[in-house]
């Protein structure tokens, strides 16, 4: 295990610390909510479903995807979009690629840059060697479509393809600021996929909160998801046919929840509940959070160095950061 890896792994799990939230310029700090804002925002795309049977798994995950993200979550529903298949015409907005373009032009306008976007596809994925697709109701929208789409969206985003074949979604989407994850390593891996039932089980059941610090970030959601994958083939004994990926750094590939390294930071101290502490009216915890937001912005930096750094020199500098920002999350907790 290596130096990183183990550190996280005392922070979170042995003393219950706050791994930091996303990284930001220190310049840059983040605006509080106004008062009685939420600003998290959830969009759920059940693409084409291919026939009933199918239809009615994919309305299930979607159904209790949005139930989890209002009831454990606290989302408001009035900001959770779902498009839905063409078997539930009746009972939502049709998921065609004119429809995903226009509810996330609509999303343009109501989301800040602090705020955060979850967006969920349900359905099935293709990849004929060049491009790889998220199958809609009529006309499919390639990866470079999503990727031109999602750019123009303000916000703290993260996007989780639950596809098979849905690998290349990594490459086409992965920049800094953004977590990406994927239900297959690779392209070749072309049967329906099992991950979106279990992420909507992570998203529902609280053992998810891996760290049992009272919330639940979005390494821990991805790795109770493919922790769920894990144990459904090997219990029945099958070949396991997909594995999920995560990149947070901006690196155009990604990594299982099992590997050690940078990848990952980004996503574990990026949590699905609602900051509370952020809207403070208390001096001291408002600093606290400048404070942090500093270190957020060091650690970001030098995640982005990394290549070109001396190994031991930028895993003590690491190691440093993330001490350093387990106290200061502890110390906000405990004034909110």
């Amino acid at each position: 295990m290596s130096n990183v890896r183990r550190l996280l792994g005392i922070l979170g799990v042995v003393t219950g610390l706050a791994v930091p939230a996303e990284a930001q310029p220190a310049s840059s700090p983040a605006t509080p909510p106004a008062a009685g804002r939420d600003g998290r925002w959830a969009v759920v795309v059940s693409g084409a479903s291919g026939g009933p049977d199918y239809a009615a798994q994919l309305a299930g995950w979607r159904k209790a995807i949005a139930a989890a993200l209002v009831s454990r979550f606290g989302f408001q529903p009035s900001q959770i979009v779902q498009l839905v298949d063409e078997t539930a015409r009746e009972s939502g907005t049709p998921a065609t690629a004119d429809n995903v373009r226009k509810a996330f032009a609509t999303l343009k306008g109501q989301t800040s840059k602090d705020d955060l976007v979850l967006v969920v596809l349900l359905g099935h994925g293709t990849f004929d060697g060049e491009q790889a697709k998220f199958n809609l109701v009529g006309p499919d929208l390639t990866a470079a479509d999503w990727s031109v789409m999602l750019t123009t969206v303000p916000g703290r985003m993260v996007v989780v393809n639950t596809t098979e074949a849905s690998a290349p979604f990594v490459e086409a989407l992965a920049t800094r600021g953004r977590v990406v994850i994927t239900a297959t390593e690779t392209a070749a891996q072309r049967y329906a996929t099992v991950f979106p039932d279990y992420f909507a089980k992570s998203l529902a059941d609280a053992t998810s909160d891996l760290d049992k610090n009272g919330r639940t970030s979005v390494w821990e959601l991805f790795a109770a998801a493919s922790g769920g994958v894990a144990r459904h083939y090997s219990e029945r004994a099958q070949l396991t046919t997909e594995r999920a990926i995560l990149s947070d750094t901006g690196e155009r590939t990604g990594v299982q929840a099992t590997a050690t390294g940078p990848q990952g930071t980004m996503a574990r101290g990026l949590y699905l509940d609602r900051d509370t502490a952020s809207e403070s009216a208390d001096p001291a915890v408002r600093e606290l959070i400048d404070r942090r937001r500093a270190l957020e912005g060091d650690a970001d930096a030098l995640i982005q160095r990394k290549p070109a750094g001396d190994p031991a020199a930028w895993s003590a500098e690491f190691e440093r950061l993330m001490i350093e920002l387990a106290r200061v999350s502890r110390a906000i907790r405990q004034r909110s």
